[in-house]
């Protein structure tokens, strides 16, 4: 199978300070990978450059094949962490927009999602709560029929109780051998679909793991990631 993210000798600077360093990585094409980190390691600033909002910097980076441009945002969906949509706007008004934006976006499964996740279709997202509007700027980026999705934090603002019903909607209508990239502090509501747990801190590779039923070897992801960052702060 194809590499989907390629990543070699990726340095990153906001002046004199690096927060990306020598980052080397390659995965295959239908993975599912968490990228886990403390506020300020530099998860999005990757995901930044991986989505092609930051080209400043030296290295190599290589989505599907390509330098982040015109083809890799065509097949990437990418969801930031901080609301997109107008607040004029109601869901309808963003599933048209979204339509008329991208030509893979899934308009049909858009309107069968929001009342999956009861969400009213002229309702201005201004009067929304911060779970609602996060559960509909989701269902937006999983109706395209990309072939990388990148979700910065896609879960926070949403209720404990509901976060395992939505990922295994989101889950079942991702499309076939597709790939996910998530940026999430929520690792222990969602480290059971991850296939790869990239842990980074202070812009360096932590731990880059394969993963089996939520665990790295016998320990959760969680109890790894406590244990790597019990430490790693203490390093110069």
């Amino acid at each position: 199978m194809s590499s989907i993210i390629q990543i070699y000798k990726l340095n990153k600077s906001y002046g004199s300070k690096r927060v990306l360093r020598d980052f080397s990585l390659d995965y295959e094409s239908g993975q599912i990978i968490g990228l886990l980190g403390p506020n300020g390691c530099g998860k999005t600033t990757l995901i930044k450059i991986l989505t092609g909002l930051i080209n400043d910097y030296t290295g190599d980076v290589l989505i599907d094949g390509h330098r982040p441009g015109i083809h890799s945002k065509s097949i990437t969906a990418y969801l930031p962490e901080k609301t997109y949509l107008a607040d004029w706007m109601r869901p309808v008004d963003a599933i048209k927009y979204m339509a008329d934006f991208y030509e893979d976006f899934d308009s049909a499964k858009a309107v069968e999602m929001l009342k999956t996740f009861d969400l009213p279709e002229k309702q201005k997202i201004k009067s929304m709560s911060k779970g609602m509007q996060e559960k509909l700027q989701l269902l937006l980026v999983v109706c395209r029929n990309a072939k990388l999705y990148v979700l910065d934090e896609p879960l926070g603002g949403v209720d404990p109780a509901a976060r395992v019903f939505i990922l295994d909607v989101i889950m079942k209508n991702l499309p076939k051998d597709s790939s996910v990239l998530i940026s999430t502090h929520l690792i222990h509501d969602v480290e059971h679909i991850f296939d790869t747990a990239l842990m980074i801190g202070r812009g360096r590779i932590l731990r880059n793991d394969k993963v089996k039923d939520g665990k790295i070897g016998d320990q959760t992801i969680e109890d790894v990631f406590k244990e790597v960052f019990s430490y790693a702060w203490q390093v110069n």
